[in-house]
């Protein structure tokens, strides 16, 4: 059996089903909270052995050991204005640690989602050498649950018997659980459709970036999962990014997106609300030469473009009626 954690989530969901395509089914537990209508509407179209509640996920791996193959932990709190630093500890950090605990006694592969928001500001760069995580300062609780559990990680030499996944900007169609932390492909489709226009913010550091000019390296979630899923079919450890490794502009992204409409470009530049701008990463780029070199896998070409397209075309066949988030 694989067990998936965060099975409902964006990245989750989608294991779940480049999983199916590959033949497995009867043997995929998956464990999450149906906490929001649309999670399980994540699900509905996926085959799967069991669906646990996140709490009751030790209880039923007793005496499961000689049946349990792998687990691809995605479960956490991905909400980056959190600001219970407690439950980030306990629901990030100290699940995650038991839980590879667990794999690594029973010698089982044990992959899990870590983050680029570990990078902070980006001033050290976007290297997931293991000899860079002590210097990494990330910019909000969030970043730093995920940052901890990498530290812990390395500190207790266990890198060498895990595999953590450092996951760029992610988008897709599964996305309308996750509110105003949603992607922004996925929360510009309502303003699109309705209205024909983008809203992006003001850049905060003008004399750094112009307006819409700030970057992220994003990647479409096929794609992710893809390069994740990768790591259950060989013996690669550590820690590797997930990305493209290459450096989008926001306001190029809007220019795909309205491409993909057939409409002309119009973007709208508001005001990054103050919370935000304190903890806002105005560049990220992942270094994917380890993970190319090691792994292999790479993303398909035109990714990007392609990425955006299908997510439109699936978003649409999932809410005719354009979700709304914040």
């Amino acid at each position: 059996m694989i067990v998936i954690t965060g099975a409902a989530g964006l990245i989750g969901s989608e294991v779940v089903r480049y999983l199916n395509i590959l033949g497995n089914t009867e043997n995929l537990v998956l464990v999450d909270n149906i906490d929001h209508p649309h999670k399980f509407k994540n699900l509905q179209d996926t085959r799967y052995r069991l669906l646990l509640p996140i709490s009751n996920l030790f209880e039923w791996l007793q005496g499961k050991e000689r049946e349990i193959q792998a687990f691809i932990h995605l479960g956490a709190c991905s909400n980056t204005l959190e600001t219970n630093e407690q439950f980030l500890w306990e629901n990030n950090v100290q699940y995650s640690q038991k839980l590879a605990l667990y794999a690594m006694k029973y010698e089982k592969r044990f992959i899990y989602a870590s983050s680029a928001a570990t990078y902070g500001d980006g001033s050290l760069g976007f290297s997931d050498d293991h000899e860079m995580l002590g210097n990494l300062k990330p910019l909000n609780l969030y970043g730093r649950s995920k940052h901890l559990f990498d530290l812990w990680a390395k500190e207790n030499g266990f890198l060498d018997r895990l595999v953590g996944l450092k996951y760029f900007n992610v988008f897709g169609p599964h996305e309308a659980h996750k509110g105003k932390m949603a992607s922004m492909v996925f929360k510009t489709i309502p303003s699109v459709k309705e209205k024909g226009i983008i809203y992006l913010f003001k850049s905060h550091r003008p004399a750094l970036y112009k307006d819409g000019e700030q970057c992220r390296d994003f990647i479409y979630v096929r794609d992710a999962v893809r390069m994740s899923c990768e790591f259950l079919n060989n013996t690669k450890s550590g820690i590797f990014n997930i990305g493209m490794g290459i450096p989008t502009t926001w306001n190029r992204l809007a220019e795909i997106i309205f491409k993909s409409w057939d409409l002309p470009v119009r973007i709208v530049y508001i005001d990054i609300p103050h919370e935000l701008s304190l903890q806002y990463q105005d560049y990220t780029c992942a270094e994917m030469q380890k993970y190319y070199e090691e792994v292999g896998v790479t993303p398909l070409d035109g990714s990007l473009e392609r990425g955006v397209s299908e997510c439109l075309t699936r978003y649409l066949s999932l809410y005719p009626t354009p979700v709304q988030v914040e």
